[in-house]
């Protein structure tokens, strides 16, 4: 076969030389044991992994052994619905950082938003909160938890990672509009491995609440910016009632 391939014209030679460097090279990846297959692997992102894996059944289970996803790093909730991942007993470390200008739509209170701004946020909204759901079932070892710019998570998502997850050392919440005080409650409940809880940008978090942790979790490494001095959410009566009374005030001005 090398033979007829020589014949063939220089460049599909030099395809057929790269050719049989790559399967040179998969074979003799694939002689490797466990270890040295998952350090390989540990320089891969979640794609690279997952395509290699295809390749052969040894590095699929290299790919599926829970020993190589004790870190996972997402950059967008639809990021969570691709096969690219294993949860299991070895996550350690969980962060999903959404950076986007859609996160802007996502922290408009319900009631205020469009009709196109609802059907916007309605085909991720729950991707988190399900994902959330699979790591309080399967990861108990998950020691550290940032979430960033995910709008839609409840008090309910994130008090359930803390009862199922005991050994949370570092929660991390960043512009989650939904997070109140509830949360801060169930740090002091649950949460008693932590040493570290960031709350920054959570605009319905409060200064009571803060101080709350404070005097019951002293030990806890507690920062909160901008969080207590944002102006909370409101429901559509209030907002009803302090029209009206501008109006007033236009009126008889």
């Amino acid at each position: 076969m090398w033979l007829l391939c020589m014949r063939k014209s220089r460049g599909r030679n030099h395809v057929s030389r790269l050719c049989r460097a790559d399967c040179s090279l998969i074979a003799s990846a694939v002689a490797l044991c466990v270890e040295c297959l998952l350090h390989l692997f540990s320089f891969l992102d979640k794609d690279s992994r997952r395509n290699l894996s295809l390749t052969c059944i040894r590095l699929r289970e290299a790919f599926l052994d829970p020993r190589l996803w004790s870190l996972l790093h997402f950059l967008s909730p639809c990021e969570l619905k691709r096969n690219n991942y294993i949860l299991g007993l070895s996550l350690r470390h969980l962060s999903i950082c959404w950076h986007s200008s859609r996160v802007k739509v996502c922290n408009i209170e319900d009631w205020m938003k469009t009709t196109f701004q609802r059907d916007l946020c309605s085909k991720h909204e729950k991707l988190v909160s399900h994902f959330l759901e699979h790591v309080c079932h399967m990861c108990p070892n998950l020691l550290s938890l940032t979430l960033s710019g995910c709008g839609h998570i409840t008090d309910l998502d994130v008090i359930s990672v803390l009862r199922s997850c005991r050994q949370l050392q570092k929660l991390c919440l960043e512009n989650c509009c939904r997070v109140t005080d509830a949360v801060l409650q169930a740090v002091v409940t649950h949460g008693n491995s932590l040493v570290e809880v960031r709350l920054d940008f959570c605009r319905n978090i409060t200064q009571m609440g803060l101080e709350g942790i404070r005097q019951k979790k002293p030990g806890v490494q507690l920062s909160a910016e901008r969080s207590a001095g944002m102006i909370p959410d409101s429901q559509p009566e209030e907002k009803l009632h302090i029209r009206r009374a501008l109006q007033k005030v236009l009126v008889f001005s």
